[in-house]
């Protein structure tokens, strides 16, 4: 540290840092680290931009080099050396550190050994990395707190045939591994959203404080992208969710491998996301697609992370580009936590029950279900529809057919003045 200090100067005269200084220094278990002071006019993201030049000038491995702005001065950075690796190992979990939503969820350790407390009453959160990037691993370990709390109901998406959150299902007020199964959760949620803002309204609060009496509503659907693909009539329930969702505590909580414009629906519903978690990704730009457009040229290089469970999060009070390890999640900790928590899950309060109700109700198969006549299925369906209409995956279901057959009809019945869209994707006669 001594010697680099002495050459600063030489190197930083090298790398395009002229001018720059360092004020003090200190060695920590893991390396060093110094407080640099910029010549006028240079900022943090020119030292940002050298970054491999710095490692280069200063002989340390690729990826050892660390710079974090001073929130103090903005001509002033941190910059931390590592020798070591600090998260070249696995973090065992160690267990539920939530109680209740509004207790910050502990993902896993900074570098520097702090925890990673991430709020997530009336937030909802985003979870992105490429294929084996850990990106179910952080998954879990939010799920293993949220079933810890009891003002939580937890309702489940897993279009992989419940491959990744059917170890969950006891724990699960309800879990839908289908587009069609899809489309319903999630329009049920809707009808709890809406009905929870009613009773806000007439009874004068902005927000819905969740109890156990009264829970939040946390829907974790994991690969968000093939929800979008499979099931695009359920995709206007989940960006309605998003926009309306966080005061009445109905919240989501979605992870996805493929970050794209197209299945994050043009970023309608990834700008709602308050808290982004990015994992390994292939290419650079996604960068900005998980956290935000211009995350990359600031420091956030989650491309160059280099094991599973490695991660950068965008949240309240972290908005700095600090590497993170989440804790090591195993099947046994999945299996234990279950067994644990599975019993002591409440149920929704009689408000949001109520809302769902006539929805179940209107879309339950006959005793003895004949697709003779579809015609006339669609018709007493669209008719006994609730106030508020049935879902295209609704008909498809009550009538036995594709939906280019239904999608038809309806226009047909619209056309004639017989059937009417109530709002978007819902109809009824």
């Amino acid at each position: 540290m001594d010697r680099v200090i002495n050459a600063w100067p030489n190197l930083a005269e090298a790398i395009g840092l002229a001018g720059s200084r360092i004020m003090s220094a200190v060695v920590d278990t893991w390396g060093w680290r110094a407080l640099v002071k910029l010549r006028p006019g240079q900022s943090v993201a020119d030292v940002i931009a050298r970054l491999p030049a710095i490692e280069s000038a200063l002989g340390t491995r690729p990826g050892a080099v660390r710079v974090e702005q001073d929130p103090a001065h903005a001509g002033r950075c941190t910059m931390r050396v590592l020798a070591i690796d600090p998260h070249a190992g696995a973090i065992p979990w160690p267990g539920p550190t939530s109680r209740s939503l509004a207790d910050p969820i502990e993902l896993g350790l900074f570098e520097d050994a702090t925890a990673v407390r991430v709020p997530l009453l009336r937030r909802h959160a985003l979870i992105g990395g490429t294929t084996d990037s850990g990106k179910s691993g952080v998954l879990n370990v939010i799920l293993g707190n949220l079933v810890a709390c009891p003002d939580v109901v937890l309702w489940g998406i897993d279009l992989k045939g419940g491959m990744e959150l059917r170890p969950w299902a006891p724990c699960l007020a309800r879990l839908a591994t289908t587009p069609d199964e899809a489309a319903h959760l999630l329009a049920d949620a809707v009808a709890v959203l809406d009905a929870r803002a009613e009773a806000s309204s007439h009874g004068n609060t902005r927000v819905w404080e969740p109890t156990p009496a009264a829970p939040a509503l946390v829907i974790v659907i994991d690969e968000y992208a093939e929800l979008a693909d499979t099931a695009p009539d359920a995709v206007p329930y989940a960006e309605s969710i998003a926009r309306r969702g966080r005061a009445v505590a109905v919240d989501l909580l979605v992870a996805t491998q493929r970050p794209t414009q197209k299945a994050m629906g043009g970023g309608a519903l990834r700008s709602q996301m308050s808290v982004r978690v990015c994992l390994r990704v292939r290419e650079r730009r996604d960068v900005d697609l998980i956290l935000d457009r211009g995350m990359l040229a600031a420091g956030w290089h989650a491309h160059t992370l280099d094991a599973p469970g490695k991660f950068y999060v965008l949240a309240d009070g972290h908005n700095q580009p600090r590497r993170a390890r989440a804790y090591l999640f195993t099947d046994d900790h999945v299996h234990a936590t279950v067994t644990r928590f599975a019993s002591q899950r409440p149920d929704l309060d009689a408000l949001s029950q109520a809302a769902t109700a006539p929805r179940t109700q209107a879309i339950k198969p006959p005793s003895e279900p004949s697709y003779e006549d579809p015609e006339a299925a669609l018709s007493m369906a669209l008719s006994q529809a609730p106030d508020d209409g049935l879902t295209v995956p609704e008909l498809i279901h009550l009538t036995g057919m594709g939906r280019t057959w239904v999608y038809a009809r309806l226009q047909s019945l619209a056309t004639a003045g017989q059937a009417r869209q109530v709002t978007r994707g819902h109809w009824r006669a």
